[in-house]
């Protein structure tokens, strides 16, 4: 049952991280074709690689304790800070 629930953990993680990806890349494509001085394909590239860094941080940052929750995992992607204790 823990090896399904990680698995199932991962498997959400990845596909989150892929459409974190996608939405911050395809969000600047636009931005990149009126400055005309960086390519599409770059800008989209560095922005996605730029928005998973952070949510990749925060899962790391979460995951100190040794453990991931679910509510770690939802925190991280909607970009929620944890309160310092």
């Amino acid at each position: 049952m823990l090896r399904r629930t990680t698995m199932k953990k991962a498997t959400d993680i990845a596909q989150r991280i892929l459409a974190t990806f996608l939405t911050s890349a395809l969000g600047i494509i636009g931005g990149a074709s009126l400055l005309g001085d960086i390519s599409m394909v770059k800008a989209a590239a560095l922005a996605g690689f730029a928005a998973v860094a952070q949510v990749v941080e925060r899962l790391a940052r979460a995951s100190l304790d040794g453990k991931l929750t679910s509510a770690e995992i939802n925190e991280a992607f909607l970009g929620k800070a944890k309160p310092e204790e």
